[in-house]
């Protein structure tokens, strides 16, 4: 593997890439980082239509998954791994069958830096809390020497949550409307981080254009209005995105990063080696 950056975004439906990363997928796409995306499901429930115009689960399936391609090509994205999981029940996958997949493709791609939902699912979507606990076990197995894997184990140094403030989420629904669903009978709704817990804040303004076409890519799931296109045209969404840092084996403290990439780029000097993973022993039976 050659010495380049490698940022790897995993996620539950196509425009998650967009909505949630296009800011950063776009930047560091331009400045030669090799990014890449694991998409979890193909959106086939994500109809905002009336349901007498739905094309049903599989036509729905394909039509997104162009779209999350088309979006993906906007964004520069080297890599898009899709995986064959319903949207809605990816909280019902096998995690004995999911997780070893998204290891296996952390492995393969070996990227320095992850981004995913944070553990609330950003507003409770059943899916993003899943995609987000299935990254967790798959870092921790795709550095397993031990682990039943194709390829060398391989350690993400940085794992980041994409986060949204109270203010982030006030100019998000100024423009797209509620944000809300019901799971078990219990309404859930978008979950704000204090300003104070985000640890990075990446300056994505000059790729708001990108961002926007990458955003037009998703015909079904965007509106067309004229009004909400000019209103995006001078709004500040997506000029910056915020990140919690949720592991790091390069860098701490509180002094906020404008670069998922800070540590890495320019190591921090230190007076101890990370301890990687043993080569794994047999079991001696008596």
């Amino acid at each position: 593997m050659d010495g380049s950056l490698r940022l790897m975004c995993i996620l539950a439906h196509p425009d998650d890439e967009t909505l949630g990363t296009g800011g950063i997928l776009a930047k560091y796409a331009a400045e030669g980082v090799v990014t890449s995306l694991i998409c979890a499901t193909r959106g086939e429930r994500g109809w905002p239509g009336p349901e007498n115009t739905n094309p049903g689960l599989q036509t729905l399936g394909e039509i997104r998954e162009r779209e999350l391609s088309r979006a993906a090509r906007v964004l520069g994205i080297r890599q898009v791994h899709l995986l064959d999981y319903i949207d809605g029940d990816l909280d019902q996958a096998d995690p004995g069958v999911v997780v070893p997949q998204i290891a296996a493709l952390i492995r393969r791609v070996r990227p320095q830096v992850v981004v995913t939902f944070d553990p609330k699912g950003s507003y409770g979507h059943p899916d993003h809390i899943a995609i987000c606990q299935y990254t967790h076990a798959a870092l921790m197995l795709s550095a397993d020497s031990c682990a039943p894997l194709d390829g060398d184990p391989h350690q993400v140094l940085k794992l980041y949550y994409m986060v949204e403030t109270s203010e982030d989420y006030d100019l998000y629904l100024s423009l797209f409307g509620d944000i809300s669903m019901v799971v078990d009978g219990i309404e859930r709704c978008p979950m704000a981080w204090e300003s104070w817990a985000v640890t990075t804040r990446v300056d994505t303004s000059a790729f708001r254009d990108v961002i926007w076409h990458a955003v037009s890519c998703h015909q079904t799931q965007i509106p067309t209005d004229p009004g909400l296109r000019s209103a995006l045209a001078t709004s500040r969404l997506w000029s910056t995105q915020s990140f919690f840092r949720a592991m790091s084996l390069v860098n701490n403290g509180r002094t906020l990063e404008d670069d998922l990439f800070a540590g890495i780029r320019n190591p921090v000097p230190r007076h101890t080696q990370t301890i990687l993973h043993p080569p794994c022993q047999p079991v001696l039976q008596r």
